[in-house]
């Protein structure tokens, strides 16, 4: 009898932390599908399939084989001023997607088992204090709040279908490229480097490796269902951040750090989520069994800055 391989259906395959996940996934020997918004060519072990949210319109073949759907779809928060239009987009990119895979689930015939999403800190809200946010508080009142629980209330009507349901509360990504490291380091580089605003905001992290582990995890963990937080929760601030990067690069650190008007300026509302930051549990995963390749920030940042 021939083994057959599990099928991860990935949304957003083409983001900074799809592409990871589609290599792990690949080496540890599942087949990959990933549903694009254009026709690509598939490959050994990759199939694509088309999906229109403006239309609404998925082509439901991508459920015949899957038994795992890992939804990353969503348009870039951190791209942009948050125009009208712009907070649109990053309400609707994950609101709607989610929606339409619900639709389409709930009439075409599947296998799935689970299905794991995307969520973000941002769920809390844009704030600094001294609380430590663990995965049962309500959610914050500001937009990206708002996202983060209309976005979770969708994903919960999948779990109305009878699928083991995962969200990962997801802090910032930690990676060497396409990520808000990479775009942090260019003054770093030049010795020019400082924190952001007051520095004291803190900064839920987690390294792209851990990331793509704990989607690992909760597709093979019959057990591992609801909400966790995906951050390491070791309450790294911005100043502390900023300072332990130019450590790595051998660079100087004594810039003043940048002031948030500044910030509002050139980024207008959205600066709120660079100059804010909260504290966020990870006592969650670290009790669902996850342990951490990557608990140091000077060790992942080693790692992601070496040459």
């Amino acid at each position: 009898m021939q083994f057959m391989k599990e099928t991860i259906l990935i949304t957003g395959g083409s983001g900074l932390v799809g592409k990871v996940l589609t290599s792990l996934l690949t080496a540890q020997g599942y087949a990959v599908s990933i549903l694009s918004r254009s026709p690509r060519k598939a490959t050994e072990n990759v199939t694509y399939y088309t999906w229109d949210l403006d239309k609404n319109e998925i082509d439901t073949n991508c459920f015949l084989k899957a038994t795992h759907i890992i939804h990353l779809a969503g348009e870039n928060v951190a791209s942009g001023r948050f125009t009208a239009q712009k907070k649109e987009l990053i309400f609707k990119s994950r609101t709607r997607s989610t929606a339409l895979l619900y639709q389409a689930l709930s009439k075409s015939p599947h296998q799935v088992k689970a299905f794991v999403s995307a969520s973000a800190t941002g769920f809390y809200g844009s704030q600094t204090s001294e609380t430590l946010f663990s995965e049962d508080h309500p959610s914050g009142a500001d937009f990206l709040a708002h996202v983060c629980r209309d976005w979770e209330d969708s994903v919960d009507r999948i779990a109305s279908l009878g699928i083991r349901t995962v969200k990962l509360r997801t802090g910032v990504v930690l990676a060497n490229k396409g990520s808000a490291l990479q775009k942090m380091l260019p003054p770093f580089q030049l010795g020019l480097g400082s924190a952001i605003g007051t520095g004291k905001q803190y900064l839920p992290w987690i390294h792209i490796s851990d990331l793509c582990n704990m989607y690992l995890m909760a597709l093979n963990k019959p057990k591992m269902l609801g909400t966790l937080n995906a951050v390491v929760g070791d309450d790294t601030t911005n100043a502390q951040l900023s300072r332990a990067i130019a450590r790595q690069l051998n660079k100087p650190f004594f810039m003043p750090n940048v002031p948030a008007f500044l910030l509002r300026l050139v980024f207008g509302k959205m600066a709120v989520i660079l100059t804010n930051g909260s504290r966020v549990s990870a006592q969650k995963i670290k009790e669902a069994g996850f342990v951490f390749e990557f608990e140091s920030l000077e060790e992942a940042l080693r790692d992601l800055l070496k040459k």
